[in-house]
């Protein structure tokens, strides 16, 4: 694939790789790369040898948001339609997924980039990582579901002042409050990346499908409605062939073999 691919897409043992290529402008999302990231993802979605996605950039940076010189010439479009057209779908695709989506924030991660990666099923960064609701500093609102992500993951009164102050977050102090899952050493960050995603592909695919979706309903159910929920998706989960081989396993005290069905 060529090196001035804007994304770069691999898959190999059943994962899927979706990288980031803009490095000189720090990855900012532009048209080319954000339709090529919606398809890669609906790829994923068709491709059943696809066990886990990893979304994860070039050089320096996660991605920094928005190409603002896609914006600022005398024919550009506007924000909202980019908003509607770009990034909506790419959170939307995230979201229903029948797979993990891990993001691995290998630098800052700014503006849509932080949102989108917030948008995934599990994420972690370097050490030396940030994260950057950069919306106010131009005078927008936080898009591509940061309004929706970030209350939930770290509280009201956390998000309220992260959107309106634009003030940077460490990956460590992320971790911290509850933003994202763990901090990987700079040294170590891409073995530990690709051990989470290796793991989470040799496991029973449908079964985390299905984790997702109920996590997806939590905050629109009441209780009730969410145990009937769990009890809907338990009884797809264990009509699955990963379930008979989970507890054959067991029995058998072996390691499990997944196959994702």
């Amino acid at each position: 694939m060529p090196e001035n691919n804007p994304l770069i897409f691999s898959l190999d043992n059943g994962i899927a790789t979706i990288r980031l290529n803009r490095p000189e402008v720090f990855n900012s999302v532009n048209k080319p790369l954000a339709l090529a990231f919606q398809q890669h993802l609906r790829d994923c979605q068709a491709d059943a040898s696809v066990r886990a996605v990893l979304i994860i950039g070039t050089g320096r940076a996660f991605c920094a948001g928005q190409d603002l010189a896609e914006i600022t010439g005398p024919d550009s479009p506007e924000v909202a339609d980019i908003v509607e057209q770009h990034y909506n779908p790419l959170i939307m695709l995230i979201r229903e997924l029948d797979k993990p989506v891990v993001a691995a924030v290998n630098g800052v991660a700014a503006g849509a980039g932080a949102n989108i990666a917030l948008a995934c099923d599990i994420v972690v960064a370097k050490e030396s990582a940030s994260f950057i609701q950069a919306f106010s500093k131009i005078g927008l609102i936080p898009d591509s579901g940061g309004t929706y992500f970030l209350p939930r993951l770290i509280g009201m009164q956390r998000a309220s002042a992260l959107m309106m102050t634009g003030d940077k977050v460490s990956a460590a102090e992320a971790v911290q409050m509850g933003m994202i899952y763990k901090v990987f050493a700079d040294e170590t960050f891409e073995q530990d990346v690709a051990a989470l995603v290796r793991k989470l592909a040799a496991m029973p695919t449908k079964g985390l499908a299905y984790t997702k979706q109920l996590l997806n309903s939590t905050f629109a159910n009441d209780v009730a409605q969410q145990l009937r929920a769990e009890g809907d998706y338990q009884l797809r989960a264990g009509n699955t062939t990963d379930y008979r081989e989970g507890v054959a396993a067991f029995i058998e005290k072996r390691q499990p073999t997944f196959t994702g069905q």
